[in-house]
């Protein structure tokens, strides 16, 4: 537990019952049982760090054999000292929700506003650093300009392994509460976690649930919607000049209750310019695999024809492009499909989209 220490914590009702020697002491509340404490200068401001009596001999023993070792996270409780104190403390201890909102700020980096992880530096005036940072500012504080060294803040380290904070996509409707140490690994594999959108002609960041990006998709890309599981699509370039670096328009089909995006563009597979196209599921990948697809191509009697599982959009286009996991075609057979003088590309694809047993 953490609080901020002012001189209503400690007078009239409270006293030490021995001078405060180094790093811990004690502290007899109004005549209730004991619990230890300590007192730490994190960013110029002096905290006052609370554990129950049973667990702070081992913590302090840890400590001192192990200064440069955090024990692995674990699902610790957050003490609640209104348990272990008696009634004529309580409200000077009761604030919790302050106290947490207080953490969280302490646990975040001055330079990238991030939740800072073990290790945790600190400066000799008690400023705070997350390791990820410390290179940048070239082993300088950014708060008082002062040298940083290599001072671990392990006191911070150890009230960060006691919290259990929400997920960060609250919002979206995850309602988990997890360690502070293991919340970043859960939000990176939330499953509420938002999907970003997949138009792929410019670089979008409008993030948002599927709901959300397929309005978004046809209210400001414009983009065609189709519904039905089978479709015929014609892609034509008549300028030369746009046969090499054609992108058309995405196309989303609705079927099966699920949503679609049908992508086709030119681009380079090593010095040979190719056309892709591929299929991406608009939800997760564990979903994506209940369905497949295929894509059809030809023209002057031959015929190309792909089949294959539509791609999450967790992954980018770009990265399902780069991975060739789609109809390939190159450019002459394109060219050799389109029929006429070679200079204008006319492609007719077809394709089908079903639902595995």
């Amino acid at each position: 537990m953490l609080f901020f220490l002012t001189k209503s914590h400690l007078a009239p009702t409270s006293k030490l019952t021995r001078p405060l020697l180094g790093f811990s002491s004690f502290l007899l509340i109004s005549g209730c049982p004991l619990v230890d404490f300590w007192l730490s200068t994190i960013n110029s401001r002096y905290w006052l760090f609370i554990l129950p009596m049973a667990t702070a001999n081992s913590y302090y023993d840890d400590l001192r054999s192990k200064p440069e070792v955090i024990d692995p996270p674990q699902n610790e409780n957050i003490v609640d000292v209104g348990e272990h104190i008696c009634d004529t403390a309580q409200s000077v201890l009761k604030p919790n929700v302050t106290v947490t909102s207080s953490v969280r700020e302490l646990l975040e980096c001055p330079v990238c506003l991030s939740a800072m992880y073990p290790p945790i530096h600190q400066c000799l005036n008690g400023h705070t650093l997350c390791s990820g940072c410390k290179p940048k500012v070239h082993n300088r504080c950014p708060t008082c300009r002062h040298e940083l060294g290599n001072i671990r803040c392990l006191a911070l380290e150890k009230v960060a392994a006691s919290l259990e904070l929400p997920c960060k996509y609250q919002s979206f409707g995850c309602m988990g509460i997890y360690p502070y140490y293991s919340k970043l690994k859960h939000e990176s594999q939330c499953v509420f976690r938002p999907y970003s959108c997949p138009y792929a002609g410019s670089e979008c960041l409008v993030i948002g649930d599927i709901p959300y990006l397929v309005d978004h998709l046809k209210d400001d890309h414009k983009v065609d919607m189709h519904s039905g599981s089978t479709f015929n699509h014609r892609y034509v370039k008549s300028n030369p000049h746009e046969v090499e670096n054609a992108t058309w328009m995405l196309t989303v089909f609705s079927c099966f209750g699920q949503y679609f995006c049908l992508h086709f563009e030119a681009f380079q597979l090593g010095m040979a310019p190719v056309y892709i196209a591929f299929l991406r599921f608009m939800g997760d990948d564990n979903e994506a695999k209940n369905y497949s697809y295929s894509l059809e191509v030809g023209g002057n009697g031959r015929k190309m024809i792909w089949q294959g599982v539509p791609r999450s959009i967790r992954d980018s286009h770009r990265k399902v492009r780069d991975s060739f996991d789609g109809l390939i075609i190159q450019r002459n057979m394109a060219l050799f499909f389109s029929g006429g003088d070679r200079k204008e590309l006319k492609l007719r694809i077809t394709g089908r989209i079903w639902k595995e047993q």
